[in-house]
């Protein structure tokens, strides 16, 4: 990116366009299986992590371009593996954001402690999505067989993703 891209803890005032950004993912269908219609709370619900995990906005010129949310994967006895998703506006794809809130998730993660980090859920039809991860050390541990249902590919397989910290 030859502008400057600031990735910083999200803001009740950055609501609006963090919403916009995930009303186009999810309108899109491909990467994340959730409803369509998902209304502002309902997404600010799933979105918006309470500590300890985290929350933030890629910023860029003053516009919000990206964000990502971190935390625990599980309560309790699984509280030392971590998990994060991303959401990049379509308009700047291909431009580094993802990247770079990747870069950030796993430094958060090592700094606050955690031993790993585990995605549930990377949708195999999402090529630079599993192209960014396996660059950023992630392995596939595993594939949910027809687990998604892409409007472009069909029935796809779910990776479970890990890197060890």
């Amino acid at each position: 990116m030859s502008r400057e891209l600031v990735i910083r803890s999200a803001a009740a005032s950055d609501w609006a366009q963090i919403y916009a950004i995930i009303q186009q993912v999810v309108r899109e269908g491909e990467t994340y299986a959730l409803p369509g219609s998902l209304s502002s709370d309902a997404a600010r619900d799933l979105w918006i992590e309470e500590p300890p995990g985290h929350t933030v906005v890629a910023e860029l010129d003053g516009a919000i371009v990206g964000t990502a949310k971190m935390g625990p994967n599980r309560p309790g006895h699984g509280d030392h593996i971590g998990t994060a998703s991303f959401m990049v506006d379509p308009t700047v794809r291909g431009a580094g954001v993802g990247r770079r809130l990747g870069e950030y998730v796993v430094d958060w993660h090592r700094r606050e402690g955690y031993e790993g980090i585990q995605f549930n859920a990377v949708v195999a039809s999402n090529e630079a999505a599993v192209r960014l991860w396996t660059s950023l050390g992630f392995e596939i541990v595993g594939t949910v067989p027809n687990a998604f249902r892409s409007p472009r590919h069909g029935r796809v397989g779910l990776h479970v993703m890990f890197l060890a910290l």
